[in-house]
């Protein structure tokens, strides 16, 4: 049931309409389940027992398993026919070309045949189709001793170049995956790796030059490789010249309609890049392209991205001291249920972030309250970097709302869980600063005196403010206000600017 829920969850409104008349047209009767079940499981969240009562008068019958087995297959069918049209019809067009030239050659027709080959070549060498170029030089090579207007040496050097870039790609494919891999080691398992040692093993390895001619996909795993290099190590900075450099490589291509998708993650890591280095307008920028890339082919894309792009344009307007418009649009996605289960808890969280800086501690609450499950499911879903940052940040709550009991508590059982981890990765900040919040809890007047200030100077070591990580920043600005006895918000716009 989760599976087939998941699915229907996907499609937007006109989709499922689309899969309701596919529907229609195979049903041989009209009083057919089918379409009941799927407009129940697309309306509600009901369990498979109420479900069947619905359908069935019963609670449990084998009519309703395999009803929801031939609904399954017709979502699998309905998706795969949807995609032949749109997403691929470029790919389907050269196939024909290909299969047509196939029969003209074996009719000795070899002017034809060759012409159309060479149609299908343009097609799949603009759109950068390598398997598909490496079946028409095949081809040509095959027959090339039958049409003598064509040299076999030239599509000999094309094949061969065709291979090297198809191989390039294959290769990429597989740094990208192992890096993932290790990424989710980091993230949602606590394991400690020197990434960017790792990321250059990877490419060396693989024999792969960042300034190489690549793909359009290439191109996005390339940049998502980058942007995992900085979620890491949390150095933004360091990417960012890279990334727009990239970018304008992206602009001069002409597929870019075609592989939307990646165009729009590409973008995506842009606006988030640009956000992480605290230079918001130019990120918003990014997100105003972002928004007009998820409105192109019948936004197709528009719900894999509505959260990611909410997230990023909510945290700009935020910093932009913009902070009510910040929270009006978030509110608008925070209780919604979507498949990207990560980007919304981050939602969750940024939206408690948002009401904590703004000093408004009871509607924080309430929204640490729904964060009912384990540290360990959270971890699971987000990593373990989100599940840090939510206790630090439920911490300083506890601490302003002077509830003794679960500050202590959870105090020492972050110190317990997460101490050890936190030296590792050479995060020690975060320790000292809460043993900082925690002397603030109990002497409040100590943190205005003059040792105290000096002390927070001297212990908290900066590269430099402007390449900070922006949420490290946050949580210093909290302490900050205290010393400074300001406002959060203002304290925290502050820090930015300088």
């Amino acid at each position: 049931m989760i599976g087939l829920k998941s699915i229907i969850d996907t499609l937007t409104i006109d989709e499922q309409q689309k899969f309701i008349n596919y529907l229609q047209q195979k049903n041989k009767r009209k009083d057919i389940k089918n379409i009941q079940l799927f407009k129940v499981l697309a309306h509600s969240n009901d369990d498979s027992k109420s479900i069947c009562n619905q359908l069935y008068k019963v609670e449990n019958c084998n009519a309703y398993h395999a009803l929801r087995k031939r609904l399954f297959q017709s979502l699998i069918d309905f998706t795969a026919n949807k995609n032949l049209e749109d997403e691929n019809s470029t790919d389907i067009q050269a196939i024909k070309y290909i299969l047509a030239s196939r029969t003209f050659l074996l009719q000795k027709n070899y002017d034809i045949a060759y012409k159309v080959l060479d149609k299908a070549e343009r097609l799949a060498d603009e759109h950068l189709m390598f398997p598909i170029l490496n079946e028409i030089y095949h081809t040509k090579i095959q027959y090339a001793h039958n049409y003598p207007k064509v040299s076999i040496d030239d599509l000999i050097i094309k094949q061969k170049e065709n291979q090297k870039r198809h191989h390039l790609e294959d290769r990429l494919n597989i740094v990208y995956a192992q890096l993932k891999l290790m990424l989710n080691e980091v993230t949602y398992k606590g394991s400690v790796i020197d990434f960017e040692l790792e990321l250059e093993h990877l490419l060396n390895a693989n024999h792969i030059e960042i300034n190489t001619s690549l793909s359009f996909k290439s191109l996005y795993q390339i940049l998502a490789i980058a942007n995992i290099s900085a979620l890491v190590t949390k150095k933004y900075y360091s990417i960012e010249g890279f990334v727009m450099k990239s970018y304008d490589i992206l602009k001069q291509k002409k597929e870019t309609d075609k592989q939307l998708f990646y165009q729009i993650e590409i973008v995506y890591i842009i606006a988030n890049t640009l956000f992480r280095n605290k230079k918001f307008e130019a990120s918003l920028r990014y997100i105003n392209e972002m928004e007009q890339l998820m409105q192109l082919k019948k936004c197709t894309f528009h719900k894999s991205f509505i959260l990611k792009k909410t997230l990023v344009k909510a945290l700009n307007l935020n910093y932009s001291n913009k902070q009510d418009d910040a929270i009006a649009l978030i509110e608008r996605f925070t209780n919604q249920k979507h498949v990207d289960t990560e980007t919304l808890l981050d939602l969750q969280l940024t939206s408690f972030m948002f009401y904590f800086q703004k000093e408004d501690f009871g509607k924080a609450k309430s929204i640490s309250s729904k964060f009912y499950h384990t540290d360990q499911w959270y971890q699971e879903k987000s990593g373990i970097d989100w599940v840090i940052k939510k206790n630090v940040a439920e911490l300083l709550l506890y601490a302003e709302l002077q509830e003794d009991d679960l500050f202590y508590s959870r105090l020492k059982s972050f110190r317990r869980r997460y101490t050890g981890y936190l030296n590792q990765i050479g995060q020690t900040r975060i320790i000292i600063f809460l043993k900082f919040a925690e002397l603030y809890y109990i002497k409040p007047k100590s943190i205005n005196t003059p040792e105290f200030k000096n002390k927070i100077e001297l212990t908290f070591e900066w590269t430099t403010l402007d390449k900070e990580d922006i949420f490290i920043l946050s949580f210093y600005a909290w302490l900050k206000s205290k010393v400074e006895k300001e406002n959060l918000f203002q304290t925290t716009l502050k820090l930015l600017k300088l």
